[in-house]
């Protein structure tokens, strides 16, 4: 019996001694170092400084992608408003920098506005060439055929548009 008290006594003894050392050794350490601070931030802004190229190249291709989709579905939309005969006019296009518009007249000057779907096209992107292009009633042929160019600092999108209103990009 008396070698059973002493296991248990010796096995309290131990878990306390034990216990204390987990608490010294938590307590022993209160806090980050300031060089552990100043690394860690270091480490942070390196990171951040070579991020932050990578992002805004794949914003800005980005951008260009969806201002390049958005101006072929504008001319595929007023070619087939034409082909429709919808309001018994012609439809077209104007693409400038800041939007595209899709109008129903027979030019941009003369459209009727309130038929206007306009959509917005960033700052960072330019446009060139065929800027204005209105589609025959019935046939839907585009008056105006050639390249609609869209261009930002690292790239260009053209989209061609030929005789017969094929949209190609």
């Amino acid at each position: 019996m008396k070698n059973v008290q002493f296991k248990m006594y010796n096995l309290q003894l131990k878990f306390k001694q034990f216990l204390h050392s987990t608490f010294y050794i938590l307590h022993s350490q209160q806090g980050f170092t300031l060089i552990e601070v100043i690394l860690s931030l270091a480490i942070v802004a390196i990171l951040t400084g070579l991020s932050l190229p990578v992002y805004r190249t794949l914003m800005t291709k980005n951008d260009l992608d969806i201002a390049t989709v958005t101006v072929v579905q504008s001319l595929r939309r007023a070619q087939t408003l034409s082909q429709a005969v919808d309001g018994d006019t012609n439809w077209g296009v104007k693409v400038q920098s800041g939007g595209i518009t899709v109008f129903k007249g027979t030019s941009y000057a003369a459209r009727d506005a309130t038929y206007d779907e306009t959509f917005v096209i960033p700052d960072t992107i330019t446009t060139g060439g065929v800027t204005e292009t209105v589609y025959s009633k019935l046939f839907g042929a585009p008056q105006t055929t050639g390249t609609v160019t869209l261009a930002t600092d690292e790239d260009l999108a053209s989209i061609i548009l030929n005789s017969k209103g094929m949209v190609s990009y």
